[in-house]
């Protein structure tokens, strides 16, 4: 043994890390939004989320990042703690099949048998070749990231290789003989090797693939790897729980509590078995029996197995005792904090999540500006102070919630990797700030309201059939562009342009009349400056639903091309667009003409509009 052994053994290992990164990367970034769905839907059947969670990471490869998103789940309210119970042990075993992988390196093989294309010297090679060949060659959008799993796939098997073969110089030295006799004479020490091992690799699947690449210097035994299996599930459960307490809600934070006891319950459990066992004979060929890494892997799963069997019925236990350990916050938490709590960064290593969040978010900015809009709407007819103080106190909220999704897209921003993500971020960028003007105007149109009942003032009745009208028509630009962002209707995107271009025409054909009425004295002064101010914050409302309009369009249907370039390509050369234009107008002019003279038809107040 020398120091290039040992270069070479560290840097097999940095290779089989990064390969395990590569791919598991590449896996949650395929996966994440059918993940997402899937963990939407699991109910309070625990077998069921013991299903998903093992599904999921066997999937993803890693039990840490599905107890970290479901945490992030808990947090955003889309699951509960006892929905998760389940998902925490399932995770537990699916992590096992990284180990069922990594025995390949046991297969052996001769000639032109099937069982050489199974040999990591094979897979390697044919996995980096076909994996990039997908991201040169491939034009589907998928190609780079399913390229990315196969290179992570060659890399991990030819970084194992190069440790397996480093491994195997250094073992004649005695060295590894030496040590896991050790850790059988002691076995705390291995146990706290374990924990260690795992901690710093952050991975239970990577420290157990480690030591199934050791195993092959023939040194291992029974007696000196299971306890080491087990320091690995608790150092993995450590690094959980240490993830989990950055989340925002007790719940969240449990998560990794319940993982911490369970793979706590795992070591008292093997502890027991190996003990009974071993006294009554039964362990007697197994103890001195030299470990591989097929032998590894299966420990590995038949104790996750034996345990996520054993300790299930104690699920409603540990959930109990995670209580216990972290209590509930005192203070109450506000509707708005509750909204930001599906902000988690948690979930930051699953894009497709994370812009999810923003997604629901921003829906709920939406849904709250329009909701104000159309009540400020009723109090410009009849004011009453505790609706001005509801869309009073929703223009904060909506401020605050556009402030922190801003913010969230700014910190998720060096994550994203797929052109798909970054088309949507972008999106998101441009419809964000459009959805908190709607508010604005929303909060202006009652502030109009208060003023002019503060005056005494009222509009005619005229204008208010005006008002009518229009506002019949931005509820209709209001509702495609709902439609269009929430449902990723591209067909009622491309409706908002002509009919924003009405509601211009409208605006300008009611801020004519609206002058003739000041001139002849219909109108007071004072009301009739108040009501041009409101056609103004109406016109801005329907601008900016042109612009989320055009901001989907442009990212799905003419990518590359500005939304203003193509405002101006649709208002000059589309005879779709002028047909729609022309039929929206005719449509809501003749409303418009129909409202003005029912309003001349009927008895005017004695006092409209004149104070």
């Amino acid at each position: 043994m020398d120091i290039f052994d040992i270069i070479s053994m560290f840097g097999g290992l940095a290779m089989f890390l990064y390969g395990m990164r590569l791919m598991g990367n590449g896996l949650k970034e395929g996966s994440s939004g059918a993940l997402k769905r899937a963990m939407e839907r699991v109910t309070n059947n625990h077998i069921k989320s013991f299903v998903l969670g093992l599904g999921i990471t066997a999937v993803i490869q890693s039990s840490n990042a599905t107890i970290v998103i479901t945490s992030g789940l808990i947090a955003a309210g889309i699951l509960t703690l006892e929905q998760s119970l389940g998902i925490v042990i399932g995770a537990n075993l699916g992590t096992t099949v990284t180990g069922q992988i990594v025995r390949l390196l046991g297969v052996e093989g001769d000639g032109f048998s099937v069982l050489r294309f199974f040999q990591p010297s094979t897979l390697a090679p044919l996995a980096l070749i076909f994996g990039i060949l997908l991201i040169l060659t491939g034009k589907r959008k998928n190609s780079e990231m399913a390229g990315n799993i196969l290179l992570g796939f060659g890399i991990l098997f030819t970084g194992l290789m190069g440790m397996t073969e480093a491994v195997d110089s250094i073992s004649e030295t005695g060295i590894f003989e030496t040590l896991f006799s050790t850790f059988s004479d002691k076995p705390a020490l291995g146990y706290l090797t374990g924990v260690l091992m795992s901690c710093i690799l952050q991975s239970a699947s990577a420290s157990i693939a480690i030591l199934q690449a050791f195993s092959m210097s023939g040194s291992m035994t029974f007696s000196s790897v299971y306890l080491v299996l087990l320091g690995i599930f608790i150092g993995a459960a450590l690094t959980t729980m240490l993830v989990c307490s950055f989340s925002s809600t007790p719940d969240s934070k449990r998560v990794g509590m319940v993982h911490m006891i369970f793979n706590i319950g795992k070591t008292v459990v093997v502890v027991a078995l190996v003990l009974i066992l071993g006294k009554a004979g039964v362990l007697s060929r197994l103890v001195p029996h030299v470990m591989s890494p097929g032998s590894i892997a299966n420990i590995n799963t038949v104790f996750n197995l034996v345990c996520a069997v054993v300790l299930f019925p104690a699920l409603n236990a540990m959930k109990n005792l995670s209580r216990k350990i972290i209590k509930d916050a005192p203070a109450e938490v506000s509707p708005a904090a509750a909204l930001l709590d599906s902000l988690s960064p948690t979930f930051f290593d699953t894009p497709a999540l994370a812009l999810r969040s923003c997604y629901d978010l921003m829906n709920r900015i939406y849904d709250m500006s329009v909701a104000s809009y159309r009540t400020s709407m009723n109090l410009l007819k009849k004011y009453n102070e505790e609706d001005f103080k509801k869309i009073y106190d929703d223009e904060h909220t909506i401020d605050m919630l556009t402030d922190a999704t801003s913010k969230y897209l700014m910190q998720l921003s060096p994550y994203l990797k797929t052109d798909n993500e970054l088309r949507i971020f972008e999106e998101y960028e441009k419809v964000l700030p459009e959805f908190e003007r709607l508010g604005d105007h929303a909060m202006n149109l009652a502030e109009f309201a208060q003023k002019l009942a503060a005056g005494d003032g009222a509009f005619s009745a005229t204008g208010y059939a005006e008002l009518d009208v229009l506002s019949q028509l931005i509820n209709e630009v209001l509702s495609k562009t709902g439609r269009a962002f929430k449902n990723r209707d591209i067909a009622a995107a491309r409706e908002i342009e002509p009919l924003e271009e009405v509601v211009d025409d409208m605006v300008g054909v009611i801020n004519s009349n609206h002058f003739d009425r000041l001139r002849t004295g219909e109108s007071s002064l004072y009301a009739g400056m108040i009501f041009l101010d409101v056609l103004i914050d109406i016109e801005r409302m329907s601008d900016s639903c042109s612009n989320v309009g055009l901001s989907i369009i442009s990212r799905v249907e003419v990518k590359g091309i500005q939304p203003h370039e193509y405002s101006h390509e649709l208002h000059h050369s589309s005879e779709w667009f002028n047909e729609r234009h022309m039929r929206y107008h005719e449509e809501y002019f003749e409303k418009l003409e129909q409202a003005r003279e029912k309003a001349a038809a009927a008895p005017a107040p004695a006092d409209a509009d004149k104070k």
